[in-house]
């Protein structure tokens, strides 16, 4: 399938990632009737006179000013003009258009009253590749308005977007890609900007990565429990039968998918009947990750297929209703607890190192003492050792919670926020000082498996585990540990190497 059509049933986000990454999209005619009936709405209350927020009258602290009939329109094109602050550098284009295409779904959910022509206006830049430029920080997380703003204003012909890897202004990057200006009606200009894009899109990304992250972490934690002789009951299933979190259960079956072949599953092999909590815990620590991911997808694709513009349209009494719908709460607080869970991960792979760092010196004084003359040896974990506790403090930072720390706004009237474009960027950053931390702990089991006088029989995922890291390693001109760390830190999450 090259097009991602979307209907009137609920949009998976496996169809928003692949619109994130370069797919097309198109509609159904029953996605199309649907926005058209929630524009029939909005006609309606216009032609009734009634006062209704944005469309009416003013917004903000302006919410109970009229709007002349005369200036409508007017208001739509300075709600895009003026609601686009922001600064940082560039989201990635896949963000971008996931953030283009969460409003296009929401169009189609038939709460917005937009006219059919802002879906149309969308296609056209999602299907030709007019990507807007978007800055890192502009959303407090009550609607990614300043982000969507900027897409509003390249679909009127202003702002700037990048275009077949040239950046031009709005109107050149249209224009070169054959796609006229989108001409806003009353209420356009409202229902582009009043939408979480960035948070929703990106929030679906980075659940896809977390969730790979989560089968490379048990992988790393098998091979480190062969290197120190652990004891893999841990993930029998019984263990999983006696608490039945299904996080916890599937970190058991991905353990005992990884040790499938292994020496440690050979009576007498571990070192202990029992191993320290680090090694012990890890079904339950990782399956936690796991039932985070799952409570924060959950969010994700709720938002994604919501209802949320405000005002909304209520097709059954022909109105549009005053609301907060545009208030991720849900997912700005499920992405503070993933953090929460990625740093419990992180914290487990640095008191695991601990362990193998004595299994290293063990083995390095049983192949006798080393010669001061000799040169040092080329063990990359060894060397990051302490690395790996920086790292490990910096995660711990980003556990914090963001979602309590935006101030009161605009005379008091926006006194609440959600903070969720932070929340789920700073858990995008966790991930990324998690892989760094497993990493090393890769590398120090492979560092200590090394040293053994024969290399014992790997587990079926782990061998493929350290393969890959070997691989990754060996071509390398430049032995430096920072250099061994980035090569190797590609394996890591490698779909290649996971056991599903």
């Amino acid at each position: 399938m090259d097009t991602v059509t979307i209907d009137v049933a609920p949009v998976p986000l496996a169809d928003l990632l692949e619109i994130a990454r370069g797919m097309r999209v198109e509609l159904t005619d029953g996605a199309r009737e649907r926005i058209a009936a929630g524009r029939r709405v909005v006609d309606g209350v216009l032609a009734s006179g009634r006062a209704v927020y944005g469309l009416t009258t003013g917004v903000g602290h302006f919410r109970d000013v009229r709007v002349p009939d005369d200036e409508l329109v007017g208001q739509q094109y300075r709600i895009v003009m003026t609601h686009s602050g922001g600064f940082g550098p560039a989201l990635p284009t896949e963000v971008t258009r996931a953030a283009m295409a969460v409003r296009l779904v929401g169009l189609t959910r038939g709460g917005s009253g937009a006219s059919p022509a802002v879906a149309e206006s969308l296609i056209g830049m999602l299907n030709a590749g007019v990507h807007p430029l978007l800055p890192t920080t502009s959303s407090v997380g009550a609607a990614d308005i300043g982000a969507m703003a900027l897409i509003a204003q390249v679909a009127i012909g202003a702002g700037r977007a990048e275009y077949r890897g040239a950046v031009l202004s709005g109107r050149d990057a249209l224009a070169t890609a054959g796609i006229p200006p989108l001409d806003l009606q009353a209420k356009d200009g409202l229902a582009l900007v009043s939408a979480n894009g960035v948070s929703i899109g990106q929030g679906a990304l980075v659940l896809e990565r977390a969730g790979a992250l989560a089968d490379a972490a048990e992988l790393v934690a098998a091979l480190s429990m062969e290197a120190t002789r652990g004891n893999p009951s841990i993930a029998l299933p019984v263990v999983a039968d006696g608490k039945p979190f299904p996080g916890l259960a599937e970190s058991c079956r991905q353990l005992r998918a990884a040790l499938e072949g292994s020496y440690l599953m050979d009576s007498g092999a571990p070192a202990s009947v029992q191993d320290p909590l680090s090694f012990r815990v890890v079904p339950q620590v990782h399956g936690a990750l796991r039932d985070t991911t799952d409570f924060a997808r959950s969010a994700v694709e709720t938002e994604l297929n919501a209802q949320a513009d405000n005002p909304l349209v209520s097709p059954s009494d022909g109105t549009l209703v005053s609301n907060g719908n545009f208030h991720p709460i849900l997912l700005a607080v499920a992405f503070d607890a993933l953090r929460v869970a990625i740093a419990h991960v992180g914290q487990l792979s640095d008191r695991r190192l601990g362990h193998l760092w004595a299994a290293f010196f063990e083995a390095m004084s049983a192949s006798g003492p080393p010669v001061a003359s000799s040169p040092a040896p080329d063990l990359p974990g060894m060397h990051l050792r302490y690395a790996a506790a920086a790292a490990n403090g910096e995660l711990r930072q980003l556990a914090s919670p963001v979602s309590l720390d935006v101030g009161v706004l605009d005379l008091g009237v926006e006194d609440h926020s959600t903070a969720a474009p932070l929340s789920v960027r700073k858990a995008d950053e966790a991930l990324d000082v998690l892989a760094d931390i497993l990493t090393i702990e890769l590398l120090l089991a492979a560092d200590v498996l090394d040293l053994q006088p024969a290399l014992p029989s790997l587990g079926e995922g782990t061998r493929a585990l350290y393969a890959s890291a070997r691989s990754a390693a060996a071509g390398l001109s430049d032995r430096s540990s920072g250099a061994v760390h980035a090569a190797v830190r590609a394996t890591v999450a490698d779909s290649r190497i996971r056991r599903t």
